[in-house]
């Protein structure tokens, strides 16, 4: 098969990944360069902690546990670390929600649990926690760098014989036998192909809409910051989330990459933020040497807001569109941790047209067009 990937972020170069190994041709498209969107600004905590209904936290760990496999096949470190995350609070309510949160996720079977201030400081010695009203470790989670793993998906498309094409637009998508797209027209081509993949990030409502499919998304801006690089600060966990300073602020989180620099977000993962400025970024640096003084010398770096993908009701949209039966959509948040199992479960669908039970939840077909 001969097969046009639209989009070089985290979760297509792995779908391109996942086909060039079942030997189809792949040729992907990027408007800019692989990697330079979604997953450039992305924090890239891989976890399936509180992401209900149980059917999409299952999803979501069911990838965790295929990430040391997908990492072993790309046969490059790409930052793949784990360790696991701690976090606390220190106010009586906060708290609260925090112990109840640890006990749902342990009856789903989250290896998750509540731990000391002794154990909170034993595991982590840089830390300065402060007041602990509750804390809790869940060992099972990690990051990786995303950057590191489109360069190694890229490079084994390109070993496998498939091509990238960088700086390069879809314009149209062309059909001429029952409905099926049979050529994509870009900015420096037609390229004939049997099957289209659609993973464009925040563009595929745009894409989709040009064979008539209806693709809603939220508007979900994100920020982080960067560090320069530091000594190593964490000893044994890959992600802590850092309580608030005060009623006005919210949770800052942080990770450290291989070559030292640290990455700082606050909020949860879906929190909105566009704030992307020095000022900002000096804040969020401020808050984190609060409870890590090691990072008192750190220099912040600002990052330019991003934009995130967000299906509109927050769930995957997996699968063909209807609109035309030969293209594959693929869209979600959490796509670092998602990475692994949609490359795998797509390459499944498009290479043995196969309808794959898990994903009957999240096809295409669940929005209606305004």
């Amino acid at each position: 098969m001969r097969i046009v990937v639209i989009g070089a972020g985290i979760v297509g170069s792995s779908i391109a990944f996942h086909l060039a190994r079942r030997d189809a041709e792949v040729i992907v498209i990027d408007r800019s360069e692989p990697g330079s969107g979604a997953s450039s600004h992305s924090f890239a905590w891989i976890n399936a902690g509180h992401k209900p209904p149980f059917a999409y936290h299952d999803f979501n760990r069911r990838s965790m546990d295929i990430w040391n496999r997908f990492s072993q096949q790309l046969e490059v470190d790409v930052g793949l670390r784990w360790g696991g995350k701690i976090s606390w609070q220190s106010a009586p309510g906060p708290a609260e929600k925090l112990r109840n949160a640890t006990k749902h996720l342990q009856s789903w079977g989250y290896p998750i649990r509540l731990i000391d201030a002794g154990t909170l400081t034993e595991m982590e010695p840089g830390l300065s926690p402060g007041r602990i009203e509750a804390a809790e470790y869940s060992e099972i989670e990690g990051h990786v760098e995303p950057s590191k793993v489109i360069d190694a998906c890229i490079t084994q498309v390109l070993n496998q014989g498939g091509q990238v094409l960088s700086n390069t637009e879809l314009v149209a998508l062309e059909s001429s036998r029952g409905d099926k797209v049979q050529s994509v027209t870009t900015t420096t081509g037609d390229i004939a192909c049997d099957a289209v993949v659609l993973a464009g990030g925040i563009d595929n409502t745009m894409l989709a809409s040009l064979i008539g499919a209806y693709i809603p998304q939220q508007s979900s801006p994100g920020v982080v910051i960067r560090t320069d690089p530091q000594p190593m600060l964490l000893k044994s966990v890959s992600v802590v989330y850092l309580p608030p300073l005060s009623e006005q602020d919210k949770e800052v989180h942080l990770r450290q990459l291989s070559d030292g620099t640290l990455m700082i977000g606050e909020g949860s993962q879906e929190s909105l933020a566009a704030d992307d400025s020095q000022l900002h970024a000096d804040n969020l640096l401020a808050r984190a040497v609060q409870y890590f003084p090691a990072l008192e010398e750190a220099n912040a770096i600002p990052v330019p807001v991003g934009y995130r993908p967000m299906p509109l009701d927050g769930y995957p949209v997996l699968g063909f569109v209807k609109e035309a039966p030969n293209v594959y959509m693929a869209l979600t948040h959490s796509g670092v941790t998602l990475a692994p199992i949609i490359g795998q479960l797509a390459s499944i669908e498009i290479m043995d047209g196969t309808n794959v039970e898990s994903l009957g939840q999240y096809r295409p077909g669940r929005f209606h067009s305004k």
